[in-house]
């Protein structure tokens, strides 16, 4: 056993404690029995009596405050699975909690967490430690009031808090490490510099922490750690602000302003690395989900995958770059998986990283291992409820194991009661059931003016599994009001439309159902030459399905031909869009042709309701 680690575990569960009070205890009664004793004519053989049950009692009490822990609550009693738990929090592991930011100009509140968020993100490059990402951290304050448990939430044996102040050109940043089951400072340092020479304090204050807990770095981990991102101020303010965005905020808007950041940090800086290679990772994610293709081209994303690259061949952010291009936009899944890997070598604690190869490895069909890489993200990002509700509705949901997918999702729900996302997605678990009623419930607890995608769909299948063409329609038509003249419309959006077209028709009001799947049409291929990319939501499908609403049986068959070929190697997309052909076959009358393409696997692996069989295919449209 480590004796470092042995001692501490005793003073861990107050054994120290249990030892000084005892024996201060014990002194007071044999001086009690000394003085008293003989007043009373007791004889002295009662004194040694007493002075030997007290000794014999010692080791008794050690024991006991070793078995149980005294908590504020009274006692507790340690398994040995919470022992084991305990000791298991390896001591160079580390959370590096919110910055406050103390400057008087609030909105300066993206210089504070870009701060946090560099060092954070150069400690995870460092092998030889465990890094909490900065999801999990996001939600305690600066400084908690109770230390050990957060720690113990996060796992970790040490907590780095701080604080910024920023006053026009000149920087104070204050940090201090922290040991969190003692709330012992390790250290603290503050640091004042000139605005254009800050880029350097996040590599210094990272490499001192590595220092203070005895982390061996590697050549090219500390050539990574104090590497400066660039040398332009109001580059990095944009690639702070940023940051910021992706982190604080959600959303094909929110993204799309990120990345006007990250575009104008190349422009002032046309060598800033990272920022290429951010501006990369959220184009390929804008182009795959295709938002605003004019200016998130495919051509864009290589350009900036490219230019990180070039720049910074042997940064981890240029990798995960390079795999976002070829994920989003090649489609090389395999190839996604190697850059993904070698990102990996380089960032050895991102669990954004984890996350992205994950869904890689789903869609190579590769289950085992992506559960494996979820896991890995989890344990470095333990209470990101996006991560644990990704789990749950984009890998357990898929594979209908639908325990596991709740068990995930109700974890999320513990850290965010509020997430909207989450409990729509847990109402599709029920849906895939054929537990309607539990589903409804679920749904009814999403409030009803969140009309996002993720809660727009569930709503919609809802209603068509229950057969309320009517209730579908206005959820749909109020969506669809909601959207701000001339702005395009995303791919989910899309295919609701089209939904609102079947839905039109099975209530008599087909001239109303043709309008639809025409503006659907026009939409998805504004001109007759317009390629239809394969994409992360099956626009593909989603054409066909509008073509066959309007009786354009040959279009139809052939767009929903095309789209099972496009995503042939796809372990995701490629069910959705076999079940798609199958509906366009069977609404067409050919039956035996929807029924041949074996049915039960599609369902098994998408989101189907169980009461359906191939003659109704004709019928639904999701």
């Amino acid at each position: 056993m480590n004796p470092k680690g042995f001692f501490g575990e005793l003073k861990r569960r107050n054994v120290y404690k249990v030892a000084v009070a005892y024996a201060v205890v014990s002194w007071l009664l044999i001086q009690v029995a000394t003085q008293v004793f003989p007043f009373f004519e007791i004889p002295n053989w009662a004194v040694r009596l007493v002075v030997l049950l007290l000794i014999l009692g010692f080791p008794v009490a050690l024991i006991l405050s070793w078995a149980f822990e005294i908590t504020p609550e009274g006692k507790s009693a340690v398994t040995p699975r919470q022992s084991q738990a305990a000791t298991s929090v390896p001591e160079k592991s580390i959370a590096v909690l919110p910055f406050d930011n103390l400057s008087d100009d609030k909105s300066n509140a993206y210089f504070a967490e870009g701060i946090q968020d560099e060092i954070l993100t150069r400690l995870s490059k460092i092998a030889d430690l465990k890094v909490i990402s900065r999801s999990s951290t996001q939600k305690y304050k600066s400084a908690p009031d109770n230390l050990r448990e957060v720690g113990k939430q996060l796992g970790v044996a040490n907590l780095l808090e701080g604080s910024v102040q920023k006053i026009a050109n000149a920087v104070h940043v204050n940090v201090q490490l922290i040991r969190a089951a003692t709330d012992e400072h390790v250290w603290a340092e503050s640091y004042n510099r000139k605005l254009d020479d800050v880029f350097g304090v996040e590599g210094e204050v990272a490499s001192t922490i590595a220092d203070q807990l005895n982390a061996k770095l590697t050549g090219a981990e500390q050539k990574a750690v104090a590497a400066k991102p660039t040398h332009n101020t109001p580059a990095y303010d944009a690639y702070l602000r940023g940051l910021a965005i992706e982190h604080t905020q959600y959303g094909y808007e929110a993204y799309q302003q990120a990345a006007r950041e990250y575009g104008e940090a190349v422009q002032l800086d046309p060598n800033f690395a990272f920022a290429w290679a951010r501006l990369a990772v959220l184009r390929s994610f804008l182009f795959f989900n295709a938002i605003d293709p004019n200016t998130n081209t495919a051509g864009a994303v290589k350009e900036a995958a490219d230019h990180a690259m070039a720049l910074a061949p042997e940064a981890g952010e240029s990798w995960i770059a390079q795999g976002a291009y070829r994920y989003r936009v090649l489609r090389d899944f395999a190839g996604a998986v190697t850059a993904y890997k070698q990102a990996q070598i380089r960032l050895p604690n991102n669990s954004y990283l984890l996350q992205n190869l994950a869904f890689v490895q789903r869609r190579l069909g590769l289950w085992q291992e992506a559960e494996a890489t979820y896991k890995k993200a989890l344990e470095l990002n333990p209470r990101d409820f996006q991560l644990l509700g990704s789990l749950g509705g984009e890998f357990y949901t898929f594979l209908r194991r639908f325990d596991d997918a709740r068990a995930a999702m109700d974890r999320a729900l513990e850290i965010s009661p509020e997430s909207a996302s989450v409990r729509a997605s847990k109402a599709v678990t029920f849906q895939n059931e054929g537990r309607l009623d539990k589903a409804a419930e679920e749904l009814a607890r999403v409030p009803a003016d969140v009309m996002e995608d993720f809660v727009l769909t569930p709503r919609i299948n809802q209603a068509l599994y229950e057969r309320h063409f009517d209730t579908a329609s206005s959820i749909i038509e109020r969506k669809l009001s909601s959207i701000p003249g001339g702005q395009p419309l995303d791919p989910v959006t899309e295919l609701a439309l089209v939904q609102l077209g079947y839905c039109q028709q099975w209530m008599g009001r087909d001239a109303e159902a043709r309008q639809s799947f025409s503006c659907a049409i026009e939409a998805i291929k504004p001109k007759p030459d317009s390629p239809v990319q394969a994409d992360a939501n099956g626009t593909p499908s989603t054409l066909a399905l509008a073509y066959a609403g309007i009786g354009e049986k040959e279009k139809a068959l052939e767009q929903a031909q095309r789209a099972v070929e496009a995503y042939e190697n796809d372990a995701v997309s490629k069910p959705y869009s076999q079940i798609a052909l199958a509906q366009i076959q069977a609404r067409f009358g050919d039956v035996d042709a929807a029924s041949g393409i074996r049915f039960e696997k599609i369902r098994g692996l998408r989101n189907l309701s169980p009461n359906l069989n191939p003659s109704e295919l004709a019928g639904l449209t999701t």
